[in-house]
Parts: C-alpha cells; structure tokens; sequence
C-alpha cells in the first residue's frame, strides 16, 4: 500500500507552526511593548536601559533554562546564550549590569519541554533584531557595532541557527501533551516579558 502524505497537514501538526499560531495574541502584546520602547530611545543612556531591561528578563530566563534543558538534546545550546552580549554592549556604552528578574516575574521551567517554551521566545527575538539594531543605529551616532552586538546576534547565521532549533524541537516534542506543555510556556514567557516591559524603568 503506497501512503500519500499531504505537506500541507503535516506542516500544520508541526510545533513550529503551531507556536506560531497559538501564541500570537501574547507575541503581538510583547512586541508592542518593545516597539514603544525602542522608539522612546533618545540618547545612550535610553538604549543602556533597554538593554539593561533585556540583561534582567533574559538573564533571569537563561538561569532558569540552564537547569532544566538537556544539553544532549540541544547540543548547542551554549552558543544561544544571550546574556555574555547584552553585557558587552553595556559594557561598551559604560553602563552598569542589572540583577537578574526573580521567579516571580518569570514563567516556570522546571523540564526541558518547558526550557524549549521559553527558549522559542529567546531565539525568535533574533529574527527581528536585525532591524532593532537599524532602528538604534539611526537614532544613536554613538551606538557603532560595539554595542550592537547583542540585537545583531548570530549576523549571517540568523535564519540558519533559528531554522536549526526549530528542526531540533520539532523532533523533540511530537505528542499533543508534549506540544501543549512546550505552548503553555512559550506563552508564558511572552505574557511575562509584556510584562516586564511595562514595569520596567
């Protein structure tokens, strides 16, 4: 018996399709926030806070992450750290590095279907970067390659390493309880950092 399978439905059924479409509501909140914020940037010392407000959220994030995923599945997990650049770009503008955010002002990741959740908002927000860092680039002289190290994330490499982490976790998680647990965090991260966002000063 010859099995024909539609491309269409089986591009549906994967997790990255359905991350996409299931925490649109929560990613459109969090990148309106972030837009509000970049466009607020008038000098140095605006831009070392919005980068002070991503050290906190995604260092407190990354820590959380580093206890929960499984290396052996996501071999290359080191080289998605985030947090080394963000401190170099303050470094290079001067300015001082914040404490993480505490547990309450982050979502729970206590297993590695949950780190991917929240791993899923960490690399996406490299695909806008590019962007991000022309928006900086206009309005800060000042704000040369040294300090967009960050928003400039893996150059070249952007598309490739998210379409690589989103080849691993799609093999990762398959069933619907495994999809729906990677959902919920993703989510969560989103609604958290929204929130994050708002408080931030």
């Amino acid at each position: 018996m010859v099995v024909i399978y539609d491309n269409n439905s089986l591009i549906k059924h994967m997790l990255s399709e359905k991350l996409k479409e299931e925490t649109k509501t929560y990613h459109h909140e969090t990148e309106v926030a972030l837009i509000g914020r970049i466009k607020a940037i008038k000098d140095e010392q605006d831009y070392a806070s919005l980068l002070k407000m991503f050290y906190s959220y995604f260092g407190g994030l990354e820590k959380n992450i580093d206890a929960a995923i499984d290396t052996g599945l996501m071999d290359d997990y080191h080289e998605r750290r985030k947090t080394s650049a963000i401190a170099d770009d303050l470094q290079a503008l001067d300015a001082d590095v914040p404490p993480v955010a505490g547990a309450d002002s982050l979502p729970a990741i206590q297993n590695h279907l949950q780190a991917l959740g929240a791993l899923y908002v960490i690399e996406g927000s490299t695909l806008g970067g590019k962007i991000i860092s022309k928006m900086i680039g206009q309005k800060l002289d000042a704000a040369n390659g040294e300090a967009l190290t960050f928003f400039n994330s893996y150059g070249e490499d952007t598309v490739n390493m998210w379409n690589s982490f989103k080849e691993k976790m799609n093999a990762q998680a398959q069933t619907d309880e495994e999809q729906a647990a990677v959902i919920e965090t993703a989510n969560s991260t989103f609604k958290h950092f929204a929130g994050w966002i708002a408080r931030y000063n």
